[in-house]
């Protein structure tokens, strides 16, 4: 995160890519705002940003300090149709334009207390599944559009899509103006719900005007960039350039069938078992065969490291630790895991 100071022109995200920078997003806000006691479970849709507008703006400020680069707008399933969906009281009491203002505005704001982009947001639609026409669905999607360009977010994504013809209608709709468009799509390996595999889906979707593709929400980091892989495979083999981009769960989902994670039978409440540590790769590598008490990964072994005083790693010192000091408690650490 850029420190507070004077302002300057940002880098734009394609700019920022093209230059080979890796860009860090945010996401999973209605799953922390749920948790927290600001979304509901079944619609997930975002009105705290009207209603606990305090909420939804920590929360981009704690991305923002872990170092996200962009504030995806909290726009997930803020289409009118789907604010008004199932008996959602959303569209009538508060309006999708005034959720999808506020949204803007509490992502720009935390935006500009660092460096970060503001990416506007838009998802599936019911209107789609309810087999709607093009111009129904894309009408909806220009609607939110018409929120995003008033408060001129820098980029748009159409995210969350588990059907790419709909994602293609979503990237035409927001390619109109002239921002740059990103599109991520909630598949694994195998597809979308019709099919069409990843490479495909990738083919499409830059072909509609995306300038990164990629995944998001349903898989685990691995398989995510499985499936990333394999849609840049099909650009390849259809001799298209996009950049890439991955929005995994923090869940694992190894065992996880076509539409991931909400099928399985601890989605939404029971998930946390699953949740993917920070754990360092010589952690997981060093892990035990499950084959029996008392030493397993159900039982962890401590290291005992033994270190008390006049011990060298504990000695105080003005210097910051050297690589070399590093690299001994590394090895120590891989020598006591093994």
């Amino acid at each position: 995160m850029a420190p507070i100071g004077g302002k300057k022109a940002k880098k734009g995200i394609l700019e920022r890519l093209n230059s080979g920078e890796v860009v860090i997003g945010d996401g999973g806000f209605v799953f922390s705002l749920e948790k927290r006691g600001y979304v509901k479970a079944g619609p997930w849709t975002p009105e705290a940003a009207v209603e606990h507008p305090e909420a939804v703006r920590q929360l981009h400020r704690e991305f923002l300090r872990a170092g996200s680069n962009v504030m995806q707008t909290f726009t997930f399933y803020a289409s009118e149709d789907k604010l008004e969906n199932r008996g959602n009281y959303v569209a009538e009491k508060i309006s999708g334009q005034k959720v999808n203002e506020a949204a803007c505005d509490i992502a720009r704001q935390v935006a500009d207390e660092g460096d970060a982009l503001v990416a506007g947001g838009v998802s599936q639609t019911p209107s789609y599944l309810s087999c709607k026409s093009e111009t129904e669905v894309k009408k909806v999607f220009q609607q939110q559009l018409e929120v995003f360009m008033k408060k001129n977010v820098d980029f748009l994504i159409a995210e969350y899509f588990e059907h790419v013809e709909e994602a293609v209608w979503a990237v035409e709709a927001l390619k109109a103006s002239g921002k740059p468009v990103a599109a991520t799509m909630c598949i694994g390996p195998e597809g979308d719900l019709h099919g069409v595999t990843p490479g495909e889906c990738a083919v499409r979707l830059v072909k509609a005007g995306a300038s990164i593709v990629g995944v998001n929400c349903h898989f685990d980091p691995t398989i995510s960039l499985q499936t990333v892989k394999l849609m840049k495979e099909g650009l390849q083999a259809a001799g298209l350039k996009a950049h890439l981009m991955s929005q995994p769960l923090a869940y694992h989902t190894p065992d996880c069938g076509k539409q991931g994670f909400i099928d399985l039978p601890e989605f939404p409440f029971g998930l946390e078992p699953r949740v993917a540590t920070r754990a360092r790769k010589e952690y997981w590598e060093n892990l035990r065969i499950a084959s029996g008490r008392p030493y397993n990964p159900s039982m962890s072994k401590p290291d005992a490291w033994g270190v008390t005083k006049g011990t060298s790693m504990l000695m105080q010192q003005k210097e910051a630790t050297t690589e070399q000091q590093l690299r001994e408690l590394f090895e120590k650490q891989k020598y006591k895991s093994a």
